[in-house]
């Protein structure tokens, strides 16, 4: 083969490689814009939460600035989307008074929540002799004499949105759901037998951020 022909057969290789490259980016292109069409166009909708219920098994603050708490929260969630569904990859739960997280952290299995479906879960969530700041227990201890505590119920979390074939990368999610919790002669709470343990019904609606 002569260094002519030899120079026309790289320069038809290059040709037909950029050809291959521009193709194959104008059809990447192509998908990728029809993916944020149709994303456009969906609008995903936040999941609503609700807290049903809260049962106190334990909730001991006789030791100055340390709080020993056993709850068990009862949420249930929906997927307000037609054709997006939702894939809750990680969500941890737990409990704050004053902005001051009071429980250790409970972790809710992964799941997947398909169109319009609504789950429950139910985790407990607790913790044993945690230290709390000066200031909060003060005011924790007057609202517990006072008999009505507020606590806000937290889940922190990812999620993905999926529609059709195509999932989405990771979004933090972020529950708030307040709960007020009685205590003494003039709490609503229902008893559970001898166990000591009182359950509220709240049906509280909570915040969503994503």
């Amino acid at each position: 083969m002569s260094v002519k022909e030899c120079g026309h057969h790289k320069s038809k290789k290059k040709k037909i490689f950029k050809r291959i490259f521009w193709w194959t980016a104008i059809i990447c292109f192509i998908i990728l814009v029809t993916i944020l069409i149709i994303w456009a166009i969906l609008q995903p909708s936040k999941p609503t939460f609700i807290l049903q219920d809260v049962t106190v098994y334990a909730f001991n603050a006789s030791v100055a600035n340390f709080l020993t708490s056993n709850f068990q929260v009862t949420l249930s969630s929906r997927n307000p989307n037609d054709k997006i569904g939702i894939y809750y990859d990680r969500l941890d739960a737990y409990i704050s008074y004053r902005s001051q997280q009071i429980t250790l952290r409970t972790s809710i299995p992964p799941s997947y929540q398909g169109h319009k479906e609504v789950d429950v879960w139910s985790p407990f969530v607790s913790g044993n002799n945690v230290p709390v700041a000066p200031f909060n227990f003060q005011g924790l201890s007057q609202d517990q004499n006072n008999g009505n505590v507020l606590v806000v119920v937290k889940l922190d979390g990812k999620v993905r949105w999926k529609v059709g074939a195509f999932v989405s990368g990771h979004y933090h999610i972020y529950i708030r759901c307040p709960a007020f919790i009685t205590f003494g002669p003039r709490s609503n709470g229902i008893a559970l037998g001898d166990s000591g343990a009182v359950k509220f019904q709240l049906v509280q609606r909570c915040t969503v951020g994503v």
